[in-house]
């Protein structure tokens, strides 16, 4: 009988005894994967996959091991998922690309980067075609639209009564020269949402007047971090007053602050309401399981989660999203409960937005937004700040000059119109010619603030020319009234020396008078005491009248001399 070694005993024993543990690591294990990449916050990926994986469990008897790719914001994404198609074109090993607005899911659709999956018609009924002529999914099934964003500008209440800042009501109003340093703004280069604010701003005003204004708020702004979730925190901790927002980033620290310390705004006609949009990417290595997840975030159960509070029925369990869904009918069936503060299909105002426009130059606009205000900063604040201080001065001394205007325009030029930008969009896929056109901007953006400050140092010089013909003016002002002073004093002095002349001849003749009256009494040689007295009495009545005359002169003559 052959024996079994003790060793290989112990080992089998060991092997046997471990089996159960082994099987009940196995068993836990998920049974089924999903990888998705997206730039949605921690709360959203935890609350849906928590989610997902109960709705998961409870149909198909089995959990799911969801891996989320965080690559950065949507641009970040984006360029995570060009790459990895430039690579292998059938595939890149992910399954869902979530999050992100519409734009770049236009653009992912036709570069083949989609597949196509329609849901059952159960649930597509419930949602509209579109929301202010944007559509709320794909007419090909490529994407849906799993929540709705709006864009806006929050501020700090608080803050714009301490330092006395305006409410703002619109974008341009973010251009206004006593809020330098007072604005927040994510890098449209890694944040999608922000990415679409300047978009919406070069639909709105225009490209050109679009882009100056763009670039003069960018002026304002205190600095560029690349996630956009950082902001509204920003402003509600008072490091700025004013940010560039997405809805519910923005109604997050206005719930965590107070409404009477933060508010937020969407600018009436200037703003749109936007599709956040899911889909499958080409390739997909767990089709069905990704098919099944679109399906989830589409239902009523999966939209619940927007809408409703932390604990609720149906709602989250930790975390608060606080999102517009994209249901209309489910704001009348949570009115009472739901977080969310409008029905964004009663919104009537909002801007007339072309999503296949905005598809086409994303990530030019992002490169030229990037080269000419972020990228070259430091340049241009200070040149704003040369031409706040021109302007100020100039205004305090009632000067208006065409100068400060003419240094704006300066620093808001594009470097190439609308129709030279969506020909060069065209070619931004080709590595070279993308880096060329990056490179040329930055370099005439720098020219361009130069010169802007040399025009700006030329509204000074108005200052100095204005000072110059008021110091002139002064001088002319100042010799007319010395030589009318002259005049006066010559008349006056004119004056004095007649009066004066006049009383000479006057006292004259009185003293002619005296002697000869003195004379004719002499000549009489009278002793009758009766004439005597006579004479006495009249030479002393004109001695009298003498010396009254000579004293109402004297005062004459002191009252003109004074």
């Amino acid at each position: 009988m052959k024996k079994i070694p003790l060793i290989s005993l112990s080992v089998i024993l060991i092997s046997i005894l471990a089996l159960p543990a082994i099987a009940g690591i196995v068993n836990a294990a998920p049974d089924a994967k999903l990888v998705i990449i997206s730039p949605h916050w921690e709360g959203i990926a935890k609350e849906y996959e928590a989610a997902f994986n109960a709705y998961y469990m409870e149909n198909y008897g089995e959990s799911v091991d969801i891996e989320w790719l965080d690559v950065g914001g949507t641009s970040d994404c984006v360029k995570y998922i060009d790459s990895g198609f430039e690579a292998t074109p059938e595939g890149i090993e992910i399954d869902i690309f979530w999050g992100g607005g519409v734009d770049p899911y236009i653009a992912a659709k036709q570069r083949g980067q989609l597949l196509a999956y329609k849901v059952d018609d159960e649930i597509l009924d419930k949602i509209p075609a579109s929301i202010a002529g944007i559509p709320m999914y794909d007419s090909e099934y490529a994407w849906y639209g799993t929540a709705l964003s709006g864009f806006g500008i929050i501020y700090n209440k608080a803050l714009l009564a301490l330092e006395g800042l305006p409410t703002p009501e619109t974008w341009e109003d973010l251009t206004d020269p006593e809020l330098k340093g007072w604005i927040g703004s994510a890098d449209p280069r890694h944040s999608g949402s922000t990415h679409m604010m300047y978009e919406i701003i070069l639909q709105a005003y225009g490209w050109e007047d679009g882009m100056k204004l763009c670039t003069l708020m960018g002026a304002n702004i205190k600095t560029f971090p690349p996630s956009s979730s950082a902001v509204p925190k920003s402003v509600g901790a008072g490091d700025v007053a004013y940010g560039l927002a997405i809805d519910f980033y923005a109604w997050s620290e206005v719930s965590k602050v107070g409404a009477d310390k933060i508010g937020y705004i969407m600018p009436e006609g200037l703003t749109v309401i936007n599709p956040d949009s899911i889909a499958i990417l080409k390739g997909a290595p767990n089709l069905e399981i990704a098919q099944r997840f679109v399906t989830y975030v589409l239902s009523e159960e999966g939209q619940k989660l927007w809408m409703l509070p932390v604990g609720a029925d149906d709602g989250p369990e930790e975390y608060l999203l606080g999102r517009l869904c994209v249901i209309p009918d489910l704001y009348t069936e949570l009115a009472d409960v739901t977080v969310v503060p409008i029905n964004p299909f009663e919104v009537t105002s909002t801007l007339e937005y072309d999503p296949d426009l905005g598809s086409i130059r994303y990530s030019l606009v992002n490169d030229l937004i990037g080269a000419t205000i972020i990228d070259s900063h430091e340049d241009l604040a200070a040149t704003w700040g040369e031409i706040i201080g021109a302007e100020k001065t100039l205004t305090e001394a009632g000067i208006t000059s065409t100068k400060v205007e003419d240094a704006k325009d300066k620093m808001g030029e594009v470097p190439l119109t609308e129709e030279e930008a969506l020909a060069a969009a065209e070619q931004w896929s080709d590595a070279e010619v993308r880096n060329q056109y990056i490179s040329d901007w930055h370099t005439f953006a720098l020219q361009k603030y130069e010169a802007a400050s040399d025009i700006a140092a030329l509204a000074g010089t108005e200052l100095l020319t204005h000072v110059q013909e008021l110091e002139s003016g002064f001088e002319s002002e100042k010799e007319e009234l010395e030589s009318g002073f002259a005049s006066e004093k010559e008349e006056l002095e004119n004056q004095i020396t007649t009066l004066i002349a006049e009383h000479e001849s006057e006292v004259a003749a009185l003293k002619t008078q005296y002697d000869t009256v003195m004379e004719t009494l002499r000549a009489e040689k009278s002793t009758n005491l009766y004439t005597g007295l006579g004479g006495g009495l009249v030479v002393g009545a004109v001695v009298g009248f003498a010396i009254s005359y000579f004293m109402a002169r004297q005062r004459e003559v002191a009252a003109v001399r004074a």
